[in-house]
Formats: C-alpha cells, structure tokens, sequence
C-alpha cells in the first residue's frame, strides 16, 4: 500500500458533495423545523414520563 502525504488545503480537501433537493428541503424549511422540534420533544417526553 503506497502510504500518501497529508497536504492541507489541497485541492483533494475541498471536495464535498452539493445536498440534493430533499436535503436543502428538510434544512431550510420552517414547517419542516417546527414538526421535527415537536416530534422529538415528545419523543424526550415519553422517555421522561416512563422514568418517572
């Protein structure tokens, strides 16, 4: 195995994938946002109400 020098900020390290539609979609819609933030609260709440 041919062992390869780490170079920082080479044009290797600037590579990333652009997110597709669905993506920016979840990350930028407010709707979305607010149904995830009450989705997981009452995930929290039911894990907190069988503790109790």
């Amino acid at each position: 195995m041919k062992k390869v020098k780490f170079v920082p900020y080479s044009q290797l390290g600037d590579a990333w994938m652009e997110p597709q539609s669905f993506a920016r979609f979840t990350r930028t819609c407010v709707i979305w946002q607010l149904f995830k933030f009450a989705r997981y609260n009452l995930q929290i709440i039911k894990v907190l109400a069988k503790g109790h």
